[in-house]
């Protein structure tokens, strides 16, 4: 976006060279907006990559002891994710390494998102990506304990978020896992459409599918990738987009829309 104004105002001011200069600076500020400040990653993609592990995993561990105690279903998860993400090795003696290390019970969990601001705090996907794997783990039982909705706003709260829009996106996901599998046979399914794309039936058509693909570019692979995230944390955020495919499907089809 920025490109295009600074092509227009430099052209406006300065001819063709300032049309140039104009677009590659509205460039840079794009990338920027992106990727964070410096072009895709000014602490190196691997860096980004570890930080984005360690924080999610770790954050798992202390969402896991949030109500007390790591049930049965939170530890499946945990393995279910691990094993449906395909990790490496390397990754997954990490992984497990870190959600025990946020599941003792005294560890604070302050260090861990200051890092994760510092390196990856100025992409524009992956904090909502952290936090909608962080409330499907929080789902995994089940029921989300109201010790654990607690530790997730504190948590949203610090990647930047405000309460209403914790709230919308909490709500989003949740309705968003109605449709793992193409489940569309729920009395309630259109309903749920609707707030998985956080839409209402009161929207136009025009408004819905800009919502739809403004969701979807935020689980796009290749941007998640050179934002940061693990190559083998991928699977979960395709998963995630097809939930998201199947709920705006049943959407346009009520609408009889293309």
């Amino acid at each position: 976006m920025f490109k295009f104004i600074g092509l227009i105002l430099g052209f406006y001011f300065l001819g063709f060279f300032g049309g140039f200069l104009g677009y590659l600076i509205g460039s840079s500020i794009d990338r920027a907006r992106d990727y964070g400040l410096g072009g895709i990653n000014p602490l190196g993609t691997g860096q980004r990559r570890a930080v984005f592990l360690e924080t999610v995993f770790v954050l798992m561990g202390k969402l896991a002891k949030a109500d007390g105690h790591i049930s049965k279903d939170e530890v499946n998860h945990v393995e279910q994710f691990i094993k449906q993400m395909g990790m490496s090795a390397e990754h997954r003696s990490e992984a497990i390494t870190q959600f025990t290390r946020g599941s003792t019970a005294d560890f604070d969990i302050t260090n861990t998102l200051d890092q994760f601001m510092a390196a990856c705090g100025h992409t524009l996907n992956l904090k909502q990506v952290l936090l909608m794997y962080l409330i499907v783990m929080a789902l995994a039982d089940g029921k989300l304990d109201s010790s654990e909705q607690a530790l997730l706003e504190k948590i949203a709260l610090r990647l930047g978020y405000s309460s209403t829009e914790f709230k919308q996106l909490l709500d989003m996901v949740l309705n968003q896992s109605h449709f793992a599998g193409g489940q569309v046979h729920s009395a309630t399914a259109l309903e749920d459409a609707y707030k998985a794309l956080g839409v209402t039936k009161d929207n136009t058509d025009q408004e819905i599918k800009r919502a739809y693909r403004k969701l979807m570019s935020q689980y796009h692979p290749d941007k998640l990738i050179g934002q940061g995230l693990p190559e083998d944390m991928i699977a979960v955020a395709t998963k995630q987009a097809q939930e998201i495919q199947v709920a705006y499907d049943l959407i346009k089809k009520h609408r009889n829309t293309h």
